[in-house]
């Protein structure tokens, strides 16, 4: 191939280079760069934020694996160099991927994890955390604000403020929504909002159903995204939703609440009745 009339230095192992791109966060960066475009040393300076000592030291090892070849007063990638910018920029994502999961991972349903790595990356995760406990719940208001119908199996983030004045906005401009839930569920929202909850049962575009039964999680099908959300077990706050638009989470979603629709019953006539409201709870 032409390399062996060229000087280079054998890595101890191939952990030994991937600790060396590891160790510094301007290296992988570095060598992602060149595979872009050949580019100069001050380039590389300004675009890692790094001194000229510092990105000579990096081409010196980048030339010593053959990873790169000077070409003026410029550097880029050899075909080795690409392929280990491209394997370690995917390693990156798929690590950034883990991350945001990792945090939600025990409250997700089995069947998510099943899916490809690919599909995770595609998974927008949004975390309660102490500064901003109501992130997912804003982030759930958005998605409502845009959809046309609505179907949702343990719908609770669909009840609480303020998505909860969203979604009574929404049936009153004609979204048609179909809630899945616990009966306790909807003994608690009924007696903390009797008018607009008695309103919103008077619409035909507006169904409630009740099952027994339901996951820890939520499944939401909106016309664009499926929304998954992660409740605390002991206290029901949302702790995360996850939304996307592919189509596989999708098929599984409409999967699950087919399921459950095919066994839920109308809302139990005690349950509408104001003077037993706040007995159930």
């Amino acid at each position: 191939m032409g390399l062996d009339s060229t000087t280079h230095r054998t890595p101890d192992s191939p952990i030994g280079d991937i600790a060396y791109l590891a160790r510094s966060e301007h290296r992988i960066p570095a060598l992602v760069a060149l595979t872009e475009r050949p580019r100069s040393r001050s380039e590389l300076c300004e675009l890692t934020n790094v001194s000229s000592s510092t990105i000579r030291r990096t081409l010196n090892e980048f030339e010593d694996r053959l990873w790169i070849r000077k070409d003026g007063y410029q550097y880029a990638a050899t075909r080795l160099g690409e392929a280990i910018a491209t394997e370690m920029d995917d390693l990156i994502d798929r690590f950034e991927t883990e991350r945001k999961l990792r945090d939600v991972w025990h409250w997700l349903p089995d069947d998510i994890s099943e899916f490809p790595i690919e599909t995770w990356s595609e998974l927008t995760v949004t975390i309660a955390n102490p500064n901003v406990p109501y992130r997912p719940v804003t982030r759930f208001e958005s998605l409502l604000e845009k959809t046309a119908t609505l179907r949702f199996v343990r719908p609770e983030v669909a009840l609480m403020d303020p998505c909860f004045d969203v979604l009574y906005q929404q049936v009153d401009d004609g979204v048609d929504v179909t809630l899945i839930d616990r009966p306790n569920c909807h003994t608690y929202f009924l007696s903390t909002y009797p008018e607009r909850s008695s309103e919103l049962l008077q619409q035909d575009n507006f169904t409630v159903l009740e099952h027994d039964e339901l996951p820890l999680h939520g499944t939401g099908l909106l016309d664009e995204r499926v929304v998954i959300s992660c409740y605390e077990q002991d206290s029901g706050t949302v702790q995360a939703v996850i939304d996307t638009d592919v189509l596989a989470v999708r098929e599984w979603a409409q999967s699950v609440y087919e399921r459950y629709r095919s066994d839920a019953r109308p809302i139990e006539p005690q349950h509408l009745q104001s003077d037993d409201l706040g007995n159930d709870i």
